[in-house]
């Protein structure tokens, strides 16, 4: 071999690797430069389900109060009750909501005053329907308390006298009044305490002795209920 011949080699082995590099070169400065498109990721929706129950055991504590028309200090007293309840709360958004409460409890009807000598005058059962109006708060994590406000209609039924002759409560509209919170123990079950304040001041008619009587009851219940909350 001469020394052209050599030098020849020599050249051939030093360009074939430069002109590999150099073809190689576009390809990878292409694959740098062009990105690579992913999908976004669809955000995770939370399910909202309106409805929630509850089932509590109320306790219905009427104020005492109430008179007779025409008999000067005359006034009126009533037994407390403690009854199971069913509720159904339907949630518009994450903090407002409507309750319904249903319910009936039985009370007796006991004269004070100037007529205390009649005693147990007579007993009614109630089923007083409350519709409520709340506002949830939500800033507490698991404790989540409320307040509400809302309109009662009250059906006095089953009415027996006793001192008197007849006893006829009147069925009547009311305001109430609502505070309470759930503790929520998962996303579905919880633990409630509930109180109501009822503005419900009935009339009523009596016969005392072959006497027609009229009046008013001021029962203006205070209901306190516990109980296990469900939500869908």
């Amino acid at each position: 071999m001469n020394m052209f011949t050599a030098l020849a080699a020599l050249l051939a082995l030093t360009v074939s690797p430069l002109a590999l590099v150099a073809a190689a070169a576009p390809a990878a400065a292409a694959d740098i430069a062009t990105p690579v498109y992913k999908a976004p990721v669809a955000p995770v929706v939370e399910e909202f389900n309106p409805w929630q129950l509850r089932v509590r055991v109320l306790g219905v504590i009427p104020d005492g109060g109430g008179s007779v028309n025409g008999v000067p200090g005359s006034d009126l007293d009533y037994s407390s009750s403690v009854v199971p309840e069913l509720d159904i709360t339907y949630f518009f958004s994450k903090n407002w909501a409507a309750e319904l409460i249903l319910g009936v409890t039985k009370h007796n009807i006991d004269g004070a005053g100037t007529i205390s000598s009649l005693g147990k005058i007579g007993e009614t059962w109630l089923l007083p329907p409350t519709l409520t109006l709340q506002y949830h708060f939500t800033d507490f994590g698991k404790f989540q308390p409320y307040v509400g406000a809302g309109v009662n209609y009250t059906f006095f039924f089953n009415q027996k006298a006793d001192s008197a002759d007849s006893l006829d409560v009147k069925d009547t509209w009311g305001w109430a009044l609502q505070a309470g919170f759930d503790y929520m123990i998962d996303e579905h079950w919880g633990f409630n305490v509930d109180v109501k304040k009822l503005f419900l001041e009935p009339d009523f008619d009596v016969t005392v002795s072959g006497t027609p009587l009229t009046g008013k009851a001021d029962l203006n219940p205070w209901i306190v209920g516990v109980g296990v909350t469900y939500r869908f």
